[in-house]
């Protein structure tokens, strides 16, 4: 497998587009489509958060039968409680998307993200999807990611390459995320597309053990958004044979591949967090199990002290060690060891008498790692987040306006 410089549209058949419509600003693009020339099998994962947009169920009903061909995506606006008038809107979206392209409307799916509690400017939505349709090309998956960018300061993709069955098979991804970061699937929104032939029973396991261990592993605010989702979309156009049983060499494979992408695009989140200047990661070892070893990793993340902490350059290990505690999971504080980069500020629950330049500077790392032994089993899991600085309150306490 091999990283390679490309966009949502480098697997085949894929194209894309973005443009500027203008719904928040003037000199911003705020709507993307993503096309393949032919129907996709597909799987979702969607925001945990019981108020959710109405993008959200007009996705869950048009997946149903684990096919799309589409998905139309608008930025600077969440259309999340908007009453019935907010699906309408979104039943508007697919279906003009749908007529500009020659396709059935439940084929296109429909992605929101911006301010809550607004109606959509339709108007310009209906622009923005005309032009976008328009313009769709295989060049288009920078515009496309531009597009989906709300507080973003970056476009955030990946995409890998690999031989499955002798056809060489691309995976790419794109997602926008910087603040209200904290998913159980944020306002973060993924898409995915490969050009592999795998159905999408398997593609729905393959994304949810994904995006368990990337997307659900990064937290920048603890704030889940009304808007998650997570897409992929397979074409199937490599030619592979279709890839359906989990125990094989090329569902193993193309999960790798797909692992990949997701973590690559967890972690530009992360570190776009809002007002960050750090990305932290936090390694957890030899944890009891699994879970354990999850649930501590992302509870450090989530710590507004460790991350203010982390923006001072203050080795006060001691804000680690009670998130862990405070984090819901079982395990001894008597036994664990903690690690600023290389250097241990605490062993079995205790502090150890360290050199406070020395932290410093491993606090001024990009990105700060800080790392628990838990030395009560052979588990292990990783989580990113970023500081918390003040330019995080100055931009959410006018996000409005």
């Amino acid at each position: 497998m091999q990283v390679i410089d490309g966009t949502i549209t480098s697997p085949q058949g894929f194209l894309a587009q973005g443009v500027c419509a203008e719904i928040k600003y003037k000199d911003k693009k705020d709507v993307a489509i993503i096309y393949s020339e032919v129907e996709c099998n597909a799987a979702a994962v969607y925001t945990t958060n019981q108020v959710h947009a109405a993008c959200i169920d007009l996705c869950r009903a048009h997946l149903q039968d684990g096919r799309v061909q589409a998905v139309v995506v608008n930025s600077g606006n969440a259309n999340a409680c908007t009453g019935r008038q907010g699906m309408e809107d979104s039943k508007a979206m697919a279906n003009l998307t749908a007529a500009h392209l020659g396709i059935k409307g439940d084929k296109v799916l429909v992605a929101s993200t911006g301010v809550i509690g607004v109606f959509m400017p339709m108007d310009k939505i209906m622009a923005g999807i005309e032009m976008a349709s328009a313009g769709l090309s295989a060049d288009g998956g920078r515009d496309a990611a531009l597009a989906i960018m709300t507080t973003d300061l970056v476009p955030k993709e990946a995409a890998v390459e690999l031989k499955i069955g002798g056809h060489q098979i691309r995976v790419a991804g794109m997602a926008k995320g910087s603040g209200m970061i904290h998913p159980n699937m944020a306002t973060m929104l993924a898409f995915i597309t490969t050009d592999a032939h795998v159905c999408s029973h398997s593609l729905q396991k393959m994304l949810k053990s994904a995006v368990d261990r990337s997307f659900n592993m990064i937290s920048v605010d603890r704030d889940t958004s009304t808007n998650d989702m997570a897409l992929i979309m397979a074409n199937g156009v490599a030619g592979n044979k279709v890839i359906y049983k989990e125990e094989t060499e090329e569902y193993q494979k193309l999960q790798q591949a797909i692992n990949l992408v997701c973590t690559e695009l967890a972690k530009k989140i992360a570190r776009d967090g809002e007002g960050a200047n750090r990305m932290i990661e936090v390694q957890v070892e030899n944890a009891a199990d699994d879970e354990t070893a999850r649930v501590i990793a992302r509870s450090i993340t989530g710590s507004n002290l460790t991350k203010a902490a982390v923006f001072g350059e203050d080795a006060n290990w001691g804000r680690i060690l009670a998130a862990a505690g405070y984090s819901g999971a079982d395990f001894d504080p008597n036994t664990v060891d903690i690690f600023l980069g290389s250097l241990q500020v605490a062993r079995d629950g205790m502090g150890l008498a360290f050199d406070e330049e020395q932290g410093r500077r491993e606090l001024q790392q990009d990105p700060v790692v800080i790392r628990l032994d838990m030395k009560s089993g052979t588990a292990s899991a990783t989580a990113w987040g970023c500081d918390l600085s003040y330019e995080y309150v100055r931009i959410n306490a006018a996000y409005r306006t």
